[in-house]
């Protein structure tokens, strides 16, 4: 197995909140792998299936069932786990069910955020906090070159709207309480993850698979928009590296925000991924959504400036767009073909990478 993170969360005591998701499965298995003594905190999985359950999550973790929204109960668990670093990426995750449930949204993702940082502000053994947000926070002008960490905040939607209120939230805990304490605390804001294990409604690698898999088209709503694909090791790999430096207390890090996205000229158009996944599935099909069937706006393009990421955490991607499609297909045809064991293939796809980032020369991962 390479050796991640030259050993640094080795015997660490790290709290993940929202492990049952499609992400913090993903951060669980892989701060698991490299020793950590990782606690969960979460709702009970909505997907059925589940990454958290095809890999096994609950064997490799202290797995706690709460609600983010439930200050007392997540006191509790701090208390019980004493974190030394608190990956935050418990959320009401999905665009359209914003639509459908916008308080739901914004309760989970703005209070759920407060209770965590004034939990941490009262710990100050909690050295490193990473709170992960999105690249929908930035207020969508249309351009095509990425966004900057500085640019201005803003949404049209829900879900936006709740992540940019966490990234404020976050911002006035760090600036009020965190700024000269012990706890360094940062925000992760990625782009569009595709991956292994991800089942949940509404996007669209589980939905092709669903469809695929019942021998039906997949609908597309805009085949033109285009997004910052990257595989879900590629965020997860900074948020590690993050949480490190801040950890360290590594200059330039604490109180500030870090895309997280692919390298420029790698966006690719929703068409494009959905054309690249079917040549992993035979027999796929797509078409457009008929005109009138959504009730909301989507952007037609987005993309991530990650400069500040490369340069102040040496953090850059692994995969270009080819090699992250044919990742997630991998793993979705083993679950497919009824794979024995896919939380030993999951940890496949992990040293895979980053043997992968070790050739590319990125030293602190491999």
């Amino acid at each position: 197995m390479v050796s991640q993170f030259a050993d640094f969360y080795r015997g660490r005591r790290v709290l993940v909140t929202g492990h049952t998701g499609f992400k913090g499965s993903w951060l669980s298995l892989w701060l698991n792998k490299l020793g950590a003594e990782v606690t969960g905190y979460s709702l009970a999985s909505l997907d059925s299936p589940s990454m958290f359950d095809a890999a096994s999550i609950e064997t490799t973790v202290d797995h706690r069932l709460g609600d983010v929204r439930d200050a007392d109960r997540l006191a509790q668990i701090v208390d019980d786990c004493r974190p030394e670093i608190v990956f935050h990426l418990a959320a009401q995750s999905l665009v359209l069910r914003s639509y459908r449930e916008p308080v739901e949204t914004l309760s989970t993702n703005v209070t759920g955020t407060a209770n965590l940082l004034e939990c941490v502000r009262h710990r100050p053994w909690i050295a490193a906090v990473v709170v992960v947000t999105s690249d929908k926070v930035y207020e969508n002008d249309g351009r095509v070159d990425g966004y900057l960490e500085s640019d201005r905040l803003g949404g049209s939607d829900p879900y936006s709207v709740s992540k940019v209120c966490a990234e404020l939230v976050t911002s006035a805990y760090h600036r009020s309480y965190l700024h000269d304490s012990p706890t360094q605390v940062a925000t992760a804001r990625a782009g569009n993850v595709v991956g292994g294990g991800d089942w949940a409604i509404d996007r669209i690698v589980p939905d092709a698979i669903r469809s695929w898999s019942g021998g039906v088209p997949l609908a597309l709503r805009n085949p033109e928009a285009t997004r910052p694909w990257q595989h879900v090791l590629e965020p997860s790999s900074g948020y590690l590296r993050l949480g490190a430096l801040l950890y360290d207390a590594a200059p330039g890090i604490d109180g500030e925000s870090f895309n997280f996205g692919p390298l420029p000229g790698r966006s690719r158009t929703v068409a494009d991924l959905v054309d690249a996944m079917a040549e992993h599935w035979p027999g796929a099909r797509w078409e457009v959504e008929q005109s009138g069937s959504v009730g909301h706006r989507e952007a037609t393009h987005l993309r991530l400036d990650c400069t500040m990421s490369h340069e102040r955490l040496g953090w850059s991607g692994v995969l270009n767009f080819d090699e992250a499609v044919a990742e997630t297909m991998a793993w979705y045809r083993s679950w497919k073909e009824y794979c024995p064991d896919l939380a030993a293939f999951s940890h496949t796809q992990i040293d895979g990478y980053c043997r992968t980032a070790a050739s590319n020369g990125i030293g602190w991962l491999g």
